[in-house]
């Protein structure tokens, strides 16, 4: 294969397996930012610049070109709909992303990019100032503040996404519907797929014990 080169510091096929079967679609289906995957954005990026240069040595009318091309093209989607997914909910979560970062423990993995971490902190201050200058400051004074945790909705972690299960898993704890029903356990079988809480196998979302679909 012309384009999938392994001079780099990783290797473009895995990286696309891993992003497109696994922090691609998760990310784009769970309903709160994960944990961001920089190193592959970056690694996948450079890869490219080298498939590009690649593909620049191929013989015009070659067919394997227009092959090539489209994986070039479909990998750059995924990559693209992957730092998307990511903007959306930074933009729509903005000062629960940034309390999630803050109270992170040190060791633990970072949620924002260096760069998705000045974005979400300018958000912040740019919409704080707009609504200073539209509204507030033209209120009671005990009325000019606003707590943007409470004034921003909170990703809904109660809503169910469809999974796939990669890792057996037993004992899982469904959380139940209403006060009437009784808490109870049930086990995921590999390769069984599943309508359920997002809260409930966040964690294995985390893990990569589980696929969202």
């Amino acid at each position: 294969h012309i384009i999938m080169i392994s001079d780099g510091s990783c290797d473009t096929e895995d990286w696309s397996n891993d992003v497109e079967n696994s922090a691609w679609l998760n990310e784009k289906f769970s309903p709160e930012l994960l944990e961001n995957k920089s190193e592959l954005v970056e690694c996948v990026m450079e890869q490219l610049t080298h498939m590009e240069e690649n593909l620049q040595r191929v013989r015009k009318g070659d067919v394997k070109a227009s092959v090539h091309r489209m994986e070039i093209d479909r990998i750059r989607f995924v990559l693209s709909s992957y730092l998307r997914s990511r903007l959306q909910k930074i933009e729509r979560f903005f000062p629960h992303v940034l309390e999630k970062e803050k109270s992170r423990a040190d060791g633990d993995p970072s949620f924002l990019s260096p760069e998705e971490f000045a974005f979400a902190k300018e958000y912040l201050a740019n919409t704080e100032m707009y609504l200073r200058n539209v509204a507030l400051k033209h209120m009671p004074p005990n009325l000019q503040s606003i707590d943007m945790l409470k004034a921003v909705p909170e990703p809904g972690l109660d809503s169910f996404v469809f999974l796939r299960v990669k890792e057996r898993q037993e004992n899982i704890l469904v959380e139940p519907e209403t006060d009437e029903q009784r808490e109870y356990v049930v086990d995921l079988d590999e390769g069984s797929q599943h309508l359920m809480r997002y809260r409930t196998i966040a964690p294995l979302v985390a893990s990569g014990a589980v696929q969202l679909i």
